[in-house]
């Protein structure tokens, strides 16, 4: 009788413990939605996203379906196309770009159980969390290389839109500029728009004409590069290394490291974990570097800008700290007092341009 007790239990556990007593169903991956503002190119601000989402990818395989909808316009465009992504199942919607901010927030209340992130977006829900990066301390890094390579003293910013952040990095950049050049002057051209290189390719000879050797840009894609590698100036890459396009005329590269992040997000929605949270993160976070040199630039130029950037990283160093006098603007008034610095309040307000900024706020 115990013989054939053992024996019934034996094969009782044998039962238990085989692979189709424990199967668990299987957990559908992750859906994760990307809204690009502007086409998918092999550079640029798009680009520094593709490498995110191809960053989540690569860290979460079995776990995560991306997908993307790449050259969608602000406003109608935009918000018709998020709420598509929600109404697909989509849990994690990315919205990259400052004017998504308003068709986020709208679609985001009639989805309250999916989770949004609006970069460079201001305004947060329960569900709807922001992201930034501090641009502003690699436009500063920029302009200390230009300042040391320019030879007229004049470089040349074509702007997107004059919003808070794009108005730091001009700012930023005329900064570190004047602190190894105190006569530079940068001049401005907004152009109202994120993305159109016909546009941004017109300012930059508007530019250059005008007395610019070294340019730089905040806009969506390679023009200005082009520009510069076409008329034997220099200029500055933003968002990502462009020597591809302008082997000789860059200085130097401010690339967005988005990676990161993008994977701690999708992984916190896959925990449990996921909060809707601010971050802005900068060189001492790894979201922004500055490195990717031409070969133009001398060494001692490119050890003087890396070192500046361990200051940054190190908290030694902060762009917008008036340090040995009162920083003011371009109409005159204090906008720094020597021995202080701005707070990140104040900088997320900035209104007004640098003095060596020749332009206005308003276009």
């Amino acid at each position: 009788m115990y013989k054939n007790l053992a024996a019934a239990l034996a094969a009782a556990c044998c039962f238990l413990s085989s692979p189709f007593a424990h199967a668990q169903p299987a957990q559908p991956p992750l859906r994760v939605g990307i809204v690009y503002v502007a086409p998918l190119g092999d550079a640029g601000w798009v680009h520094q996203h593709e490498l995110g989402r191809q960053a989540i990818e690569a860290a979460l395989p079995g776990k995560v379906k991306t997908t993307y909808v790449e050259n969608v316009a602000e406003g109608p465009d935009a918000e018709r196309v998020i709420r598509d992504l929600a109404r697909q199942g989509h849990q994690l919607i990315i919205t990259p770009s400052f004017g998504y901010m308003a068709p986020t927030m709208r679609v985001a209340r009639e989805f309250p159980q999916v989770r949004f992130e609006s970069v460079t977006g201001l305004q947060r829900a329960d569900n709807v969390a922001t992201a930034n990066a501090r641009y502003y301390e690699g436009r500063y890094l920029a302009g200390v290389a230009a300042g040391r390579m320019s030879r007229s003293h004049i470089a040349g910013y074509v702007a997107g839109f004059p919003i808070p952040e794009v108005l730091q990095g001009i700012n930023a950049f005329t900064l570190g500029m004047r602190s190894v050049d105190p006569a530079a002057q940068v001049k401005v051209v907004w152009l109202n728009q994120w993305f159109d290189p016909g546009l941004e390719r017109d300012a930059a000879m508007r530019l250059m004409d005008q007395g610019a050797d070294v340019l730089a840009f905040h806009t969506g894609s390679t023009a200005v590069m082009k520009a510069a590698q076409d008329r034997g100036r220099m200029a500055v890459a933003y968002h990502s290394d462009m020597r591809q396009v302008a082997p000789d005329a860059q200085i130097v590269a401010v690339t967005h490291r988005w990676g990161d992040y993008y994977v701690q997000r999708a992984r916190a929605v896959l925990d449990g974990s996921w909060k809707s949270t601010d971050t802005w993160g900068g060189v001492k976070d790894g979201m922004i570097r500055v490195g990717d040199f031409g070969p133009r630039v001398p060494r001692a130029v490119q050890d003087e800008v890396l070192a500046r950037q361990q200051d940054i990283a190190a908290g030694r160093l902060q762009p917008f700290r008036a340090v040995a006098a009162d920083v003011h603007d371009n109409q005159g008034r204090v906008v720094i007092p020597r021995g202080q610095a701005l707070d990140d309040g104040q900088i997320l307000r900035m209104n007004w341009l640098a003095e060596g900024v020749q332009g206005r706020v308003s276009p």
